[in-house]
């Protein structure tokens, strides 16, 4: 018996909706990662000061710690490339060996970031007649590192590329497509420095300028992803 045209092809409409649809041709899918790096020079450096002091009140504690911090910050005012702020402040009970209470130590920080190494050592050494220099650390700025990464970008990429065609040939494929890419970025730092603490001069004069050299970190951006060879 012969089926009507029309009928059979909504026949096998029918039968094809019942099996699904039809599924995507997938060739040897293969995962890769690349990646491509860079050493900058760190071209921000940030500095830690401060200083610390013991009253039998903790009111005139805190005048204390004040006072040389806001004389520490409107001395910084003076230097427009470098910036300052205000850091930590505590303070806490001293007792004997007996408990019982003896008085108050307290701790103030001011924090200093700039990308002037010079002026910034200039200043920490004005400082450091009143403050004493916890530590210095160094980094990239966000401009430099979002600069570098957005070049490191074209490189990862043409790493990944480059890792794809060796896997199509080891698989004896003719060529490939890209199914997936995934990037991330990734920055190494070096780690603070610190400088050994030492008692703020009798005479408000200021010490020398620290020698402050940034060194370099690495910039990595990683590509990975799945690629289909043929």
């Amino acid at each position: 018996m012969k089926l009507p045209l029309a009928v059979l092809g909504l026949a096998l409409s029918a039968a094809a909706a019942a099996q699904g649809p039809v599924s995507e041709l997938r060739w040897n899918q293969v995962d890769l990662q690349a990646e491509a790096t860079r050493e900058v020079q760190n071209d921000t450096v940030q500095a830690t000061l401060y200083v610390e002091a013991t009253d039998a009140s903790p009111s005139a504690l805190a005048a204390q710690l004040n006072r040389v911090s806001a004389d520490a910050l409107k001395a910084a005012a003076e230097f427009k490339t470098v910036q300052a702020r205000t850091g930590g402040n505590t303070t806490f009970p001293v007792y004997d060996r007996n408990q019982k209470l003896t008085g108050w130590r307290g701790r103030a920080d001011i924090r200093l970031e700039s990308r002037d190494f010079a002026a910034a050592a200039q200043l920490v050494g004005k400082l450091q007649s009143s403050m004493q220099l916890g530590q210095v650390t160094f980094a990239v700025s966000p401009e430099l590192r979002r600069k570098t990464e957005n070049e490191l970008i074209v490189d990862a990429i043409a790493a990944f590329r480059s890792r794809a065609e060796v896997a199509t040939k080891a698989l004896g494929g003719k060529n490939y497509r890209i199914r997936r890419v995934s990037l991330n970025t990734q920055g190494a730092y070096p780690q603070p420095r610190p400088y050994m603490a030492r008692a703020a001069p009798a005479a408000a004069e200021a010490a020398p300028p620290p020698p402050l050299e940034g060194g370099t970190a690495v910039v990595t951006v990683g590509a990975a992803g799945t690629v289909e060879v043929d």
